[in-house]
């Protein structure tokens, strides 16, 4: 997904010992399509490595229509695609051409830079269709950050599954209760969905030095307090806590290793320092991340 503009996320105050911020994401509509950005915000810039939380939808699109983001670049990070609902065409620079349908997981290594495009599928276009999900945005180490760019697809039956006691939780990357994702990353990395019935108690553990809740839908309980949905939720470092679903509720887990430092984002571009990101913009505009296949059209640089 590329980078579109959205208002700063809103700080909700919170007197509940292991939540340090509550953020409320804050929607944007780009072109009848909603998103709902929780991560950068001014009160917290990344949670773990994750720089970048965008919730998709949900959405529905009549027949002849979806969701068309075009080619645009991307260096110094890599994207973690997840769906709940509907299906997308994952296209790059590498040549990849990768449908992702819910419960499958795609991680594209930008590195030191990849072009790639997003579109609904022409059969799901046919009769109308439906999208929801996340995209996310992982700042790689300075280590890796120019590295050779790589693709990764990892259907959702490859991914571990936890279940019994009115919850399932899919571990998208990282590990957790005993488990661990295939998924390769570059840093101590968790992200897991949670699906909890009402009153089923989900277990956080402490192991991550830095941990956030998204509550896509439902409503859930820590300590007493209640969080409703579209809320993020930052957890206090050092607590393992048990959050109980009020309702039927769907919710990520995600976190990991901070930032080996900080980083700068500008457009889809996450680098140390602003001269690499005045290097990508130059190489964008002179065609230098390669073309992505099928695709005749790209994004151009914002404010040209």
């Amino acid at each position: 997904m590329s980078w579109q503009p959205a208002r700063d996320p809103v700080v909700e105050p919170t007197a509940c010992p292991p939540v340090e911020t509550v953020v409320i994401p804050r929607t944007a509509d780009i072109g009848g399509f909603e998103v709902r950005r929780a991560v950068p915000s001014i009160q917290r810039r990344s949670v773990g490595p994750f720089v970048f939380v965008d919730e998709m939808g949900p959405a529905l699109f009549d027949a002849g229509q979806g969701l068309d983001v075009l080619p645009h670049p991307h260096i110094g990070l890599a994207t973690v695609t997840y769906l709940f609902d509907g299906d997308m065409i994952h296209r790059d620079s590498l040549g990849t051409v990768q449908p992702i349908r819910p419960g499958d997981v795609n991680w594209m290594t930008a590195g030191r830079g990849i072009a790639h495009s997003e579109r609904t599928s022409p059969e799901a276009r046919k009769g109308g269709s439906r999208l929801a999900g996340l995209q996310t945005w992982v700042a790689l180490p300075e280590a890796f950050e120019e590295t050779a760019p790589d693709f990764a697809h990892h259907d959702g039956a490859d991914l571990p599954m936890i279940a019994g006691e009115g919850k399932s939780v899919r571990l998208i990357v990282g590990s957790l209760y005993g488990e661990r994702s295939p998924v390769r990353t570059f840093s101590e990395t968790l992200y897991a969905e949670a699906l909890l019935s009402p009153g089923a108690v989900l277990p956080v553990p402490a192991e991550q030095e830095e941990r956030a809740l998204y509550v896509v839908s439902g409503s859930i309980s820590i300590a007493g307090d209640s969080f409703p949905e579209r809320r993020l939720l930052v957890l206090r470092p050092g607590d393992a806590i048990d959050v109980r679903a009020e309702a039927e509720t769907r919710l990520l887990i995600f976190g990991g290793e901070p930032l080996d430092g900080p980083r700068r984002l500008w457009w889809n571009f996450v680098a140390r320092d602003k001269d690499r990101i005045e290097q990508a913009k130059e190489d964008w505009r002179e065609g230098r991340f390669g073309a992505v296949p099928e695709e005749t059209e790209a994004l151009p640089l914002p404010g040209r």
